[in-house]
C-alpha cells in the first residue's frame, strides 16, 4: 500500500527509513516479529525509501514464507528535506538505516527534531554523532525529540557489556581498566557489513574534521577512576585465557562509552524521565549507583597470528588510501580486494549470515579494596572476566538491538528524558534492555573473578 498524502495525520509507531537497503530488510524482518503480537506496544508501522517497488520487494523478502502484511510504503529521500518533514510528522519513532550517516543522516535528524519525533539509528561514525550533539542537543531537548545513535552492534554490546561487567565489582573492590576483545566466528566465511567499511573509509578521510569539532567544544566532565591510568601495552597481545591474539580496534565503541561516562559523571543518578514513575526513579538511581567507571578500550581477536596480521593489513590499506581521493575511490570501488575478502558490495549470503556469531570478552583489572588504588605503588590485584555473545553482528544482532530500543521507547517513553541527543547507554542502561536482549539471543555472562599475582 503506497501512501504519499502530505495531509495524512495518521501517526505510525515506527517508520523504518532505508527499509530496502542491506540492513533495512533485516530490520523489517525483526520488526515483524513484534507487530500486533501480545504484550507488544507496536501497533502501526510504515516503510520509507526512495522506491516503493523496492520497499515492496524488501517487505516480501522479510515476511517470507508468510504473505507480506498490509504496511504503508512511504516515499522519502534524504536529499529532499520536505519529504523528511512529512515523514517525521507522521511517526513517533524513525529508525534510520540510511548510511553512511555523515553523508545522509543530518537531514533526517533535523526533520525529527523539528517535529518532536524520536530518532534511532545504527550509526558507528563518531564525527556524525558528535556533530549532531553539538548542533541539535539543546533544540531537541526543547522540542521533545530523543536522538540516539549507535543503537546496533555499534555500540550497545560494548555499552551494556561494560555496565554489566562493572556491576560485578562488589564494594569494596573497584575496576581500574576494562578491555573488550571482540571475536567474530563462523562455520563459513565472515563477511562484514559494507556500510561499516564505507563508514571507516570516510572516517579516515574526515578525521581532521572530528578533531576540529572537538577543539571547538567545551570539555566534558571526566569520571574519577580509581588508580593510575593504564600504560600502553604492546601492539599485539596474546590473551592466553581466551585463546586469542588481539590488536587494538579503532571502533566507535570506546568513544561512545566515554560520552556515556561523561554524561553519567554530570548526572550521577542518570537522566530523569519526562513523567517518571516513582518505581522507575528508584530503579534508575539504584542501577546507576552500581555502575563503576573504568578506562575502556576495544581490541579485535583472532585464534591465529595470521588473522591478526590480516586485520593490520586491512587497517593499513584504509589508513593510507583513505586520506587521498583516488585512494578512497579504489577502496570503495574494490572493497573485496582491499579488505582481503571481508567486505563485498553484494553483502553476505543468507547462509553466511546464519552461520556467523560473535563473542565480546570484557577483561577487567582493578583493586580488591578501593583504598588500595590511591597508593601509587600498588598494581591491580583482581581480574574479572565477563562476556557478551550473540548472532551475526551486522544483519542479525544490529536489528535485534535497534528494534528492542524502539519497543522500550514506545512502552516506557514517560520514564525517559523529554529530548536531546544522547548515547544509547545513558538512555537505556537502567531500562530492561539487557533482559530484552537476553530474551532475543544476546547473552550476558559472568565468567570468572581471580586474584592477580603481585
Amino acid at each position: 500500500m503506497v501512501e504519499n498524502n502530505p495531509s495524512s495525520t495518521k501517526i505510525y509507531d515506527v517508520v523504518i527509513l532505508g527499509a530496502s537497503g542491506f540492513t533495512g530488510k533485516y530490520v523489517i524482518r525483526e520488526v515483524l516479529k513484534f507487530f500486533h503480537t501480545p504484550n507488544s506496544p507496536l501497533m502501526s508501522i510504515a516503510l520509507a525509501g526512495r522506491s516503493p517497488s523496492r520497499l515492496a520487494q524488501a517487505l516480501k523478502w522479510a515476511a517470507h514464507p508468510n504473505l507480506p502484511p498490509e504496511i504503508p510504503l512511504l516515499t522519502a529521500d534524504t536529499t529532499d528535506p520536505s519529504s523528511l518533514s512529512i515523514l517525521a510528522g507522521q511517526a513517533k519513532i524513525i529508525l534510520n538505516c540510511v548510511g553512511p550517516f555523515r553523508l545522509y543522516g543530518q537531514t533526517v535528524v533535523a526533520a525529527c527534531m523539528e517535529s518532536g519525533c524520536d530518532y534511532l539509528d545504527i550509526c558507528g561514525e563518531p564525527e556524525f554523532m558528535e556533530k549532531m550533539e553539538a548542533m541539535y542537543h539543546e533544540k531537541a531537548a526543547e522540542k521533545g525529540s530523543l536522538v540516539i545513535s549507535a543503537c546496533g552492534f555499534d555500540s550497545v554490546p560494548a555499552e551494556m557489556g561494560l555496565m554489566f561487567h562493572t556491576r560485578q565489582w562488589a564494594l569494596p573492590s573497584v575496576p581500574n581498566r576494562v578491555e573488550a576483545c571482540l571475536s567474530l566466528e563462523s562455520d563459513k566465511k565472515v563477511v562484514g557489513n559494507i556500510g561499516t567499511y564505507e563508514s571507516a573509509v570516510l572516517g579516515v578521510a574526515n578525521a581532521d574534521k572530528l578533531m576540529e569539532l572537538r577543539r571547538c567544544r567545551p570539555r566534558r566532565a571526566r569520571p574519577v577512576i580509581p588508580g593510575p591510568a593504564p600504560k600502553k601495552g604492546p601492539i599485539i597481545e596474546h590473551q592466553k585465557e581466551l585463546g586469542l591474539w588481539a590488536v587494538k580496534l579503532p571502533s566507535a565503541d570506546s568513544i561512545v562509552v566515554r560520552r556515556t561516562l561523561a554524561t553519567l559523571t554530570e548526572n550521577p543518578h542518570g537522566l530523569p524521565g519526562i513523567n517518571e514513575s516513582a518505581e522507575h526513579i528508584e530503579k534508575r538511581k539504584a542501577f546507576w549507583s552500581s555502575v563503576r567507571p573504568a578506562h575502556f578500550g576495544v581490541k579485535i581477536g583472532s585464534k591465529s597470528l595470521l588473522g591478526i596480521f590480516r586485520f593490520i593489513a586491512v587497517g593499513m590499506f584504509i589508513g593510507l588510501f583513505g586520506k587521498l581521493s583516488f585512494g578512497r575511490w579504489l577502496l570503495l570501488t574494490f572493497p573485496s580486494i582491499f579488505s582481503l575478502g571481508w567486505f563485498r558490495k553484494k553483502g553476505p549470503t543468507e547462509e553466511e549470515v546464519s552461520s556467523a556469531s560473535f563473542k565480546m570478552w570484557f577483561i577487567g583489572h582493578g583493586f580488591s579494596d578501593g583504598s588500595l588504588a590511591s597508593r601509587g605503588d600498588r598494581k591491580p590485584d583482581v581480574e574479572v572476566i565477563t562476556r557478551v555473545t550473540g548472532p551475526e553482528i551486522g544483519y542479525v544482532t544490529t536489528p535485534i538491538i535497534l528494534v528492542q530500543c524502539a519497543l522500550i521507547l514506545l512502552k516506557s517513553r514517560d520514564n525517559l528524558p523529554k529530548g536531546g541527543v544522547f548515547t544509547p547507554g545513558i538512555i537505556f542502561g537502567s531500562t530492561d534492555l539487557q533482559e530484552r536482549l537476553q530474551d532475543n539471543g544476546i547473552s550476558f555472562d559472568f565468567i570468572s573473578k581471580n586474584a592477580l599475582s603481585a
